[in-house]
């Protein structure tokens, strides 16, 4: 089920009031069937592949528990655990994907040989689920947390909607304590999680969506786009992609935080990033923290020297990359990354650009790299293939220019006309307020001090349910959430 979609407006206010006027006794039993059914609505037969999930790292995370400290038990369920998530994943995401270019390369090489592909649909948000169920089991086979007891509250840790199918990867420290625990209806944390559902559903319909058309009439046409409208396309790109992923962070933290849940935040402004390195701190932090504390940190982080440090880090981001998705284009992106972060490891950035760059026009220069940087990374990121990808970067380096005409026929590319650009300006200065109108940690609105500061609120509050109301009303072309297909 999509988060913008009718049914969903319907499916919330029905499980959310359900869950208040059930006993605590019965609410994990209501919230499981209402993400049971969140999952199922497009494709009953995916259920399947949840529930393999969850009973495999249940019974393995018992079975850890049960023969703690017999190394040998415990290390053949951990990679019993390991290898069903990741052949699950490996057989959906990337089989087809490593069949074809097998295929390939012995049709290139003359050798009469062919793996038949399994022509899979991949399955909505397995590259989630499968990382929050390993995580679980690592963490118990490490002694930081006991296996759950109670299999009905373990596999709602696994299913639970608002964040099934797109994150963040809760880390089952913070999420299981909070299933388990008892909830009272509290004023401050409902009104705190719509104001996170209008922030959300704000960035994704009206931001994020709004930006993906522009982008979209410019990756339609490449062959006839100049540089400046592939420059303007990753730059709305990136916007577009933060909105839809931040978005729907937001919705899912709403839709918990009106339950009595805190999710993590996944987003933390990132575009005000000065670094590389402080971007991916601040962007996506779930898998950045899933990464750094199950891969990068045992294969050695830091500890063993400049060297293998670096290594760590392109082997931990060529990862990521294809984490992303089944093409060559996410590994690109991932190797891109890997380059300047390691780039800024070697130049020492953090202290080299110190403190003495803290000034206003110092803090700009860095700003402005990191997004430039971030602008050649969404074209790798949104090309399709390494073709498309090829012109992409043939039309911005052969069609460069400043003369009006270029940017008669940039602005012609990306599909503006005076009405979409002022709309577009003014719905990204809008979204500059929803960081601290839709703060995860904010009581609610009632803290705000003095009556310019409740008069903006207001405002917000009624400019963008407006903006949400009309966006949802289209909600049969409302585009689905990027990050669904990951």
């Amino acid at each position: 089920m999509n988060f913008n979609s009718g049914i969903f407006l319907v499916f919330l206010p029905v499980v959310v009031a359900g869950y208040w006027i059930l006993p605590h006794s019965g609410r994990k039993y209501w919230l499981l069937a209402a993400s049971y059914f969140f999952y199922m609505y497009a494709n009953p037969a995916l259920i399947f592949l949840l529930l393999a999930s969850t009973a495999v790292d249940y019974f393995c995370s018992h079975g850890i528990e049960k023969y703690r400290g017999q190394r040998k038990i415990m290390k053949l369920l951990l990679l019993v655990s390991i290898c069903v998530n990741l052949g699950l994943l490996f057989t959906f995401k990337y089989f087809d994907f490593f069949a074809e270019t097998i295929n390939a390369g012995c049709a290139a090489l003359g050798i009469p040989y062919r793996i038949p592909e399994l022509g899979l649909i991949l399955p909505v948000g397995i590259s989630f689920y499968t990382f929050q169920t390993m995580s679980y089991t690592i963490d118990v086979y490490r002694g930081d947390f006991h296996a759950e007891d109670n299999v009905i509250t373990f596999a709602l840790y696994v299913s639970y909607f608002p964040q099934l199918v797109a994150g963040p990867i809760e880390n089952p420290r913070n999420l299981l304590p909070q299933l388990k625990a008892e909830h009272h209806l509290n004023w401050d944390d409902f009104t705190a999680g719509f104001r996170l559902l209008l922030c959300g559903f704000f960035r994704k319909c009206v931001v994020a969506d709004f930006c993906g058309i522009h982008v979209n009439n410019v990756f339609s046409n490449l062959e006839s786009a100049n540089s400046l409208a592939i420059l303007g396309a990753g730059t709305l790109f990136c916007i577009q992609i933060y909105c839809d992923f931040a978005g729907y962070s937001e919705i899912a933290a709403g839709c918990a935080r009106m339950m009595g849940v805190r999710l993590m935040r996944n987003f933390d402004q990132p575009y005000l990033s000065q670094s590389v390195t402080e971007l991916f701190h601040r962007w996506h932090i779930s898998l950045n923290q899933w990464f750094t504390s199950y891969v990068y940190i045992p294969l050695g982080g830091g500890r063993k020297g400049k060297a293998r440090k670096l290594l760590n880090i392109v082997i931990v981001f060529s990862l990521c990359g294809l984490w992303h998705g089944a093409r060559w284009t996410y590994v690109l992106w991932g190797l891109y990354a890997a380059f300047f972060l390691c780039l800024e490891n070697i130049l020492d950035f953090r202290h080299r650009f110190g403190p003495e760059w803290n000034t206003p026009v110092g803090k700009l220069i860095r700003r402005s790299y990191t997004f430039v940087l971030s602008i050649f990374s969404a074209l790798l990121f949104r090309a399709e293939s390494l073709g498309q990808l090829g012109v992409i970067y043939t039309r911005l380096f052969t069609q460069a220019g400043l003369s009006t005409a270029h940017f008669q026929a940039a602005y012609q590319s990306l599909g503006l006309t005076a009405l979409s650009l002022a709309q577009l300006v003014l719905s990204i200065v809008a979204m500059a307020k929803l960081y601290t109108w839709g703060q995860y940690d904010l009581p609610s609105a009632r803290t705000a001090t003095g009556s310019a500061r409740k008069i903006s609120a207001a405002v917000y509050f009624i400019l963008i349910i407006a903006l949400c109301w009309l966006a949802l009303l289209a909600t049969e072309d409302a585009a689905i959430f990027a990050y669904f297909q990951f």
